[in-house]
């Protein structure tokens, strides 16, 4: 899974080059229609358990959590033909578009957009810049920035903490329609419960003090989510609904 995933045109914001850039609230998840997972954050496992399947995928960053949207690729059954999000909660990889937190050549965070955004224009919506400073709308999207960027060190610190333990094993499955029609998924991982129930006390209590034995809890309960999501997609394949287009 990308940083970038719907991301077309990412560019750093620049208080010269953006002074008379506007941003409007987005009017459609359309941009995220086309991808069946995202990144998560290990603070948003309790909100996600309830209404997504939550796995890990192996990354160049290690094992990283995500929520599964689809079954197949290049679909997200929680955007419907409108661009609405069919969830009460939309994971914060979602919410933070049009903006993303970038690096710089030292190595300092950077606020980046993505200019190919319908979010952006020069004449309607909030500027983001008064007299070469960042108006109170870019402040608070730089501070959820901020606080994305936060959170990714601690998420990874869990995945590579399960994974150095041993306690993921591979998970692929087929899930199948009512139809007959199948779909392979590939690449997830998931706990193992076996190994989990076999970790040394020490380790359990270490994991309960972190507060990572709550959060493997609801990762392995959100897992029952995965009838739902077939469900999702039995109902769009009866209803002959397309695709959300971009």
């Amino acid at each position: 899974m990308s940083e970038m995933i719907f991301y077309q045109r990412v560019v750093a914001l620049n208080d010269k080059t953006h002074a008379g850039l506007r941003i409007r609230p987005a009017s459609s998840f359309a941009y995220a229609a086309r991808t069946n997972s995202v990144p998560l954050l290990i603070s948003e496992f309790m909100e996600c358990a309830r209404e997504y399947p939550i796995v890990f995928a192996r990354s160049e960053s290690g094992m990283i959590p995500a929520v599964l949207l689809g079954l197949r690729d290049g679909e997200n059954l929680y955007v419907g033909p409108d661009g609405k999000w069919d969830a009460r909660y939309i994971p914060a990889f979602v919410r933070r578009y049009p903006f993303v937190p970038g690096k710089g050549a030292q190595g300092e965070l950077l606020v980046c957009i993505d200019e190919a955004s319908e979010c952006f224009d020069t004449k309607l919506g909030e500027p983001l810049f008064a007299a070469g400073k960042p108006t109170a709308q870019l402040e608070r999207a730089m501070k959820f920035l901020g606080e994305f960027h936060q959170s990714v060190s601690a998420t990874e610190a869990l995945g590579s903490r399960l994974d150095a333990l041993g306690l993921f094993r591979q998970a692929d499955s087929m899930a199948q329609l009512k139809d007959g029609r199948q779909y392979r998924l590939n690449g997830l991982h998931v706990i193992d419960e076996g190994k989990l129930r076999n970790l040394d006390v020490e380790v359990v209590k270490e994991l309960f003090a972190s507060n990572s034995l709550a959060l493997i809890h609801a990762h392995i309960l959100s897992l029952g989510n995965l009838a739902a999501l077939v469900d999702r997609l039995g109902r769009k394949a009866m209803s002959g609904t397309p695709q959300t287009s971009l």
